[in-house]
């Protein structure tokens, strides 16, 4: 079972396994942007949609409009056409211009750096409002999606039902210095390794550690 004594040493191995995969749309548009909005914004496309998709739709909303300004210039319909085919293209393009308005209106244009604030804002959950956090302000947080929900009770490091109680789980447990990286390493792990069903348990960096749980399949 893997514990906080040896968290340290999983999260080194995945993090060198991980060298040979590309790395989530999201935090490669923090990369390149620097930006706590543009990581908002493209977390939103990021819903439901597949990496490479989200990449190439806020790539192209972005040389659109590449501030809050901006994107309250276009239309609905124009963010909807620019970011498909995202899932739920025409709920997200709603939502982006929501978001916007708030942060332009409320915010005078900041993104707040604040989860439970972030959160105020219609059709932001705390996935995105800990991204926003850590990749957008690199401040503690701790993002949990499905992957980081399923590896983290995998690996028997928390017991919980959903992201949410892992998260709160995790924000107890886990070493402050692990909160912002934990999200890209799992989601990276979970998306090329340890995947939902089928997960390559024989080449696994930390399989003598980790105990399988839910496993009923492995390669």
């Amino acid at each position: 079972m893997i514990t906080n004594a040896n968290i340290g040493t999983v999260i080194e191995r995945i993090r060198t396994h991980n060298t040979q995969y590309r790395v989530p749309a999201v935090t490669l548009v923090a990369r390149n942007h620097h930006s706590p909005y543009h990581v908002l914004i493209s977390t939103l496309i990021s819903l439901r949609t597949k990496d490479e998709v989200t990449w190439k739709a806020a790539e192209r909303l972005f040389a659109a409009a590449y501030t809050p300004e901006q994107m309250l210039k276009l239309s609905e319909q124009r963010i909807a056409r620019l970011i498909y085919p995202a899932g739920f293209y025409r709920t997200k393009a709603k939502t982006i211009r929501s978001v916007t308005a708030t942060i332009m209106g409320k915010y005078r244009g900041t993104v707040p750096d604040d989860v439970d604030e972030l959160t105020t804002m219609k059709g932001v959950g705390r996935k995105t409002a800990n991204l926003v956090v850590t990749l957008g302000y690199n401040k503690l947080g701790i993002c949990v999606d499905t992957h980081v929900h399923r590896i983290s009770n995998r690996f028997g490091y928390v017991e919980t039902r959903n992201p949410d109680e892992t998260e709160r789980a995790l924000r107890k447990k886990l070493p402050t210095e692990y909160w912002i990286e934990y999200n890209d390493l799992l989601v990276t792990f979970g998306q090329n390794h340890c995947t939902p069903i089928g997960p390559r348990c024989s080449t696994c960096p930390v399989a003598a550690l980790c105990p399988k749980n839910g496993v009923k399949k492995r390669r």
